[in-house]
């Protein structure tokens, strides 16, 4: 597990020191136990396009992997073909979850050079890999529990993905996710701030906003979250961390179920939350529910918005509205097996909020959710 740096400097957390350039989010990357099964529910539940493919075929005699992409996301689900592989490891003792978020930046090894310089664990130095199509070029580093974070150069390469994949041609029905908003982070209590100092000096980021367990709370359980973001704003990781209540919250529950820190959700944004959702659950992927009572009080909280009222209740979708606008939001249930992992859907008219008006109607819904498994 990575050893985060530790903050020795003066300079507050909200200054900004950009040095990554940070083009976008290039991809996440998962890590299951059956890559093929993961890449049908990707493509046939959430619309994804299936792009290229890694696996014996391909000459890669260690690991099946498929590239899937819809609007500006890119995912990579792989798993192993012998069980002493890396990939196995990992899934013995996670389960499905993501292995890697790699950032797109221009230069590699200066990104590695600059995160190692400043406390960052390197996971491989600067390496290029190389086939007919151009030079792929990485390099990582370790952040919360066993999730790396890889620097990707891509600038001079034109192949699928990268070497070692085909490109697969596969006809996919979209719904409408277009790019990744945010990607949230759970780590242990009293570990939030030391990985806030984290991104912050190793990587540059700046804290967007800070929830503590007043803003995120029910009378049961509790959690406090810090937003951190990079210089351009393209790129946003929430850190969660549990808070004392009288029952167990989703963070620990996602801690022993996880066992360790680990991705908690992936944020993808859409045009048009409302027909991105009819078509989701159609497709037979589950999201949670808020109470009724939710949407008797969501016009007076909220005021005027573009959507049909009848129809967000109808789909279940949260509304909140901070000083730049408004934003519509929704949570699956876990998307695999163990009660970790989830999606959010979100589509932002201005706001750059995280729906801190809705954090006690989602607790409560997710409280029910543990209640029903046996784990509040």
């Amino acid at each position: 597990m990575a050893k985060p740096a530790i903050q020795t400097e003066s300079r507050p957390i909200t200054e900004e020191a950009d040095f990554l350039q940070i083009k976008s989010i290039d991809h996440i990357h998962f890590y299951v136990g059956n890559a093929k099964h993961a890449m049908y529910y990707w493509w046939k539940g959430f619309g994804f396009k299936p792009t290229a493919y890694s696996g014996l075929e391909t000459k890669n005699r260690d690991s099946m992997s498929y590239v899937l992409e819809s609007g500006k996301i890119r995912f990579v689900v792989s798993s192993a073909y012998t069980p002493t592989h890396e990939i196995a490891s990992h899934h013995l003792v996670h389960g499905d979850g993501v292995k890697s978020i790699a950032l797109e930046v221009g230069n590699v090894e200066k990104a590695w050079k600059e995160t190692t310089a400043r406390g960052g664990k390197s996971a491989w130095a600067p390496r290029e890999e190389k086939d007919s199509n151009g030079i792929y070029r990485t390099s990582a580093i370790y952040t919360y529990g066993e999730t790396l974070h890889i620097f990707v150069d891509r600038s001079d390469y034109n192949g699928a993905f990268a070497p070692g994949f085909k490109p697969i041609e596969y006809e996919a029905n979209p719904t409408g996710l277009a790019a990744i908003d945010h990607v949230v982070g759970n780590v242990q209590l009293g570990k939030m701030n030391t990985w806030v100092n984290y991104y912050h000096q190793v990587m540059g980021f700046r804290q967007l906003l800070h929830f503590d367990d007043k803003d995120i709370s029910t009378e049961y359980s509790a959690l406090m979250s810090k937003v951190m973001e990079n210089g351009n704003g393209r790129v946003k990781f929430p850190i969660n961390e549990p808070a004392e209540g009288k029952k167990k919250s989703q963070i620990e529950e996602y801690l022993d179920y996880y066992l360790t820190p680990g991705v908690q959700h992936i944020a993808m944004s859409t045009g048009n939350i409302l027909t991105t959702i009819t078509e989701l659950r159609k497709r037979g992927i589950e999201f949670l529910r808020v109470p009724d009572t939710y949407y008797e009080i969501l016009p007076d909280r909220v005021g005027k918005i573009d959507e049909d009222l009848k129809a967000i209740h109808e789909q279940g979708v949260l509304v909140d509205r901070d000083d730049e606008g408004y934003l519509l939001q929704i949570f699956s249930r876990p998307i695999q097996d163990r009660p970790t992992m989830f999606i959010e859907v979100i589509q932002r008219h201005g706001a750059r909020g995280f729906g801190k008006g809705n954090f006690k109607a989602l607790f409560e819904s997710i409280e029910l959710e543990q209640e029903n498994r046996g784990n509040l």
